[in-house]
């Protein structure tokens, strides 16, 4: 089975051609500020990565003969988790959701680019929006504001089936706590194959992390709203891409942070402490909703590259369960496991609505 496989990003299109589950190409396209600049919202891209793809494919003389495509799933409606069909409603959804991100591209392009080749599959899997939330971890001190799930549900899945299969178990077996590590920072509680807890990893829930703010104290917030000072965009950028790490060290990139700290920088090293204290103590919250029988948490993202983190990190919660550490990301894996999978009946895709 042929397989191409999109994953949007904010500042890169990723894509890869595999056949099976051998990857037979990739290459993760990088979109300049400049070319970005061009663009009033992330959603005016569409056009322009789209070409990108094809262009791709067009010089690697790679054949338009996919038996799939599966994009990136977006932010938009939550939805349970799985595979899914793309439709009409979905791209419009997605083109139309409040978070706007790159991500949300992906279903239209995968479905465009299917839509090119008779016979061939447009799907997503494990879109960011993935709710499978208990009534009780969805409700909050307000009525009118329920908890929903943002979170990197592909790779956490694909990680915790992973972890599954080392240990000779299912996933539907283990109770685990999953933490990805990036520039957003998402932990759920994954119990016996459903994500039954986890933060919104961009709308200020959770942890800060290196461009998000997680959670902050609420009073003080709504003092900000009405100070004047700030207009609800900004306010809202404060949140998400310009809190956390940024806003107190004035960069994002953790090695450039990490040098800072091996030259003696004391400030960039407690703000690290204080973000890997402030997930530990997340990922042990979680541990209330399996009354403490947690068989394992797993560690994953592109932080977890950095030892000095995941040290920390296991210092403050091996009380609780082994903690097993997982670098990095293969969305582009995952997504092809999944699509593979629906292709040969081992997975039915869902009908979106």
């Amino acid at each position: 089975m042929k397989i191409l496989v999109i994953n949007p990003g904010s500042t890169s299109t990723k894509l890869a051609v595999y056949e099976d589950l051998t990857q037979k190409y990739a290459t993760n396209i990088h979109h300049s500020s400049e070319q970005l600049a061009a663009f009033a919202d992330v959603h005016d891209q569409y056009d322009f990565r789209r070409e990108l793809v094809l262009d791709e494919l067009q010089a690697q003389g790679i054949a338009l003969d996919f038996d799939a495509v599966i994009g990136r799933g977006g932010i938009g409606k939550p939805v349970p988790g799985g595979a899914y069909n793309i439709n009409e409603q979905m791209i419009s959804d997605n083109l139309h959701a409040v978070y706007r991100h790159a991500c949300n591209l992906g279903c239209k392009i995968a479905y465009d680019i299917a839509t090119m080749i008779p016979g061939s599959r447009a799907l997503i899997a494990e879109p960011g929006v993935v709710d499978e939330l208990t009534p009780m971890a969805r409700l909050t001190g307000w009525p009118e504001i329920m908890r929903s799930s943002v979170w990197h549900a592909l790779n956490q899945r694909a990680v915790a089936r992973r972890f599954a299969k080392e240990c000779g178990r299912t996933y539907e077996d283990l109770r685990l706590i999953v933490c990805h590590l990036g520039g957003g920072i998402s932990i759920a509680a994954h119990d016996h194959g459903k994500a039954v807890d986890v933060n919104n990893a961009i709308n200020g829930d959770g942890p800060f992390s290196t461009e998000r703010s997680g959670m902050l104290p609420c009073a003080e917030i709504v003092q900000l709203c009405f100070s004047g000072k700030y207009t609800k965009q900004e306010l809202m950028k404060k949140m998400i891409g310009q809190g956390g790490i940024i806003a107190h060290l004035g960069t994002n990139d953790m090695r450039e942070v990490m040098k800072r700290i091996d030259q003696g920088d004391a400030h960039a090293k407690l703000v690290i402490e204080a973000m890997v204290y402030n997930v530990a103590k997340w990922i042990c919250s979680f541990g209330a909703t399996f009354c403490g029988d947690v068989d394992a948490i797993l560690v994953t993202g592109g932080l977890a590259r950095s030892a000095k983190i995941v040290d920390m990190l296991r210092k403050r919660t091996t009380f609780l369960a082994p903690v097993h550490c997982y670098p990095g990301e293969d969305e582009l894996g995952a997504l092809a496991e999944a699509a593979l999978a629906v292709l040969k009946g081992d997975m039915v895709a869902q009908e979106y609505k």
